[in-house]
């Protein structure tokens, strides 16, 4: 079996309006690629599709995970399964503790590997304070309604620590460096790579800029327009990029 998160000349529309527009590119374990393109390009549209987001209809084409396709899998297994997506713009819902949230969660990614759950509550409590103090994050965030009165920078300091939680084999990080100061920036960053090699997750990241990049160090990067992938390079195209824009294709017709 090849372990690796694949796209397949993936079309996809909403509303029968095409988006993307065949989308093919490989992740393997421990591999870090960034998507970068102008707006309205189908950055966020494939990662949505990824995610299973039922607005989004893929025409033709696939979506592989370690080689079983996505495409009749719904959120939730594609969550057990090991893809995690971290949103742009995370979801507040007051009430529902972090700790408790994170805890189901876990049950919910892990059901089908017993080993990995915990028998008592304060068990998995301990071991996600643990998973805080390595990523730096404030525990009182913990005993907290989710993402209720949290800056940008808590809220995505959070989905790094429910990505730690999960153990995803994958990882979208959608505009993850939308709204944050450059400390944020670094933190988040370092929280990303750090899960990353711990667990040899795959990152796919999804951005406009070059900032977050330089602590990310991608060693794949793909130029994303018109809903279509027109280049991959290596890092050294994120500099490219920054200096002269997006001018070689925006241009181009479909």
């Amino acid at each position: 079996m090849t372990q690796q998160l694949e796209l397949t000349n993936l079309h996809v529309s909403i509303e029968e309006k095409e988006i993307l527009k065949g989308i093919s590119l490989s992740v393997k374990p421990g591999e870090i690629h960034a998507i970068m393109g102008p707006n309205g390009s189908g950055k966020s549209t494939t990662a949505a599709t990824l995610a299973g987001h039922p607005t989004y209809s893929v025409t033709s084409g696939d979506m592989l995970l370690d080689g079983e396709s996505l495409l009749e899998k719904s959120p939730d297994e594609r969550a057990q399964m090991g893809l995690f997506l971290a949103f742009q713009y995370p979801v507040e819902v007051p009430g529902v503790k972090v700790q408790n949230f994170l805890r189901h969660a876990h049950q919910a990614r892990f059901a089908d590997e017993p080993k990995k759950l915990f028998a008592k509550v304060i068990d998995f409590r301990k071991h996600l304070k643990a998973l805080a103090a390595e990523l730096q994050i404030n525990p009182e965030l913990l005993t907290r309604g989710l993402n209720e009165g949290f800056s940008g920078g808590e809220k995505k300091q959070l989905e790094i620590l429910q990505m730690a939680v999960l153990e995803p084999k994958y990882a979208i990080l959608d505009e993850t460096d939308s709204g944050l100061d450059i400390d944020a920036i670094k933190k988040v960053s370092a929280g990303v790579v750090k899960v990353a090699k711990k667990h040899g997750t795959g990152v796919l990241v999804i951005t406009h800029y070059k900032r977050i990049l330089e602590f990310l160090k991608p060693g794949f990067v793909h130029v994303m327009v018109k809903g279509k992938i027109v280049k991959n390079g290596g890092p050294e195209l994120v500099d490219t990029l920054e200096a002269e824009g997006y001018k070689d294709w925006v241009g181009e017709e479909n």
